[in-house]
């Protein structure tokens, strides 16, 4: 199965300034990943080419960087994840700048079915959180800030307490 998902904004910021967020990507001052609600991104060493890590279960290397413009990451697991996920910075005019994200993948094995039914409800919450941090670090206010819907909280809420359940079993 093949999948094609953009999330963008148009932000009221020059291109350097949205460039630096994508170059603060998992480091101290991160300000473009909504680490306050999702698992944070984490890597082996500072953000560049070769840099291992992910979030949560999602795990990923940087294949591509170029700094304040573009940065890709080539997915690892959950296996039957086939693809790369990336954010760019796409100038508009000199006050305007777009912050994308595409994420294209093929889906392979239990992953044919995973993806519609739960990875592409929380991928899709997570990336509208980001693109919210992405506007307030740009000193705007989001129009209308992303909600979650029900079955977003429903699987996180089931993620929770299946993550308890095997920190129990680990334990005992």
């Amino acid at each position: 199965m093949g999948v094609y998902n953009v999330h963008e904004r148009l932000l009221a910021a020059e291109s350097d300034e949205v460039g630096a967020l994508i170059d603060g990507l998992a480091g101290a001052g991160d300000a473009l990943w909504p680490h306050h609600a999702w698992p944070a991104m984490r890597f082996d060493r500072p953000l560049s080419v070769g840099a291992s890590g992910g979030h949560g279960p999602v795990r990923y290397a940087v294949t591509s960087y170029v700094p304040a413009t573009w940065v890709r990451f080539t997915f690892d697991a959950p296996r039957g994840f086939e693809g790369f996920h990336e954010y760019t910075v796409i100038a508009v005019d000199e006050h305007h700048t777009l912050l994308r994200h595409t994420l294209a993948m093929r889906t392979r094995g239990p992953a044919r079915l995973a993806w519609p039914l739960l990875w592409r409800h929380l991928h899709d919450a997570l990336l509208e959180d980001s693109l919210d941090r992405a506007e307030r670090a740009a000193r705007t206010a989001p129009a209308g800030p992303a909600r979650w819907s029900r079955y977003v909280r429903l699987l996180r809420g089931a993620l929770r307490v299946a993550g308890s359940v095997t920190a129990i079993r680990r334990r005992g």
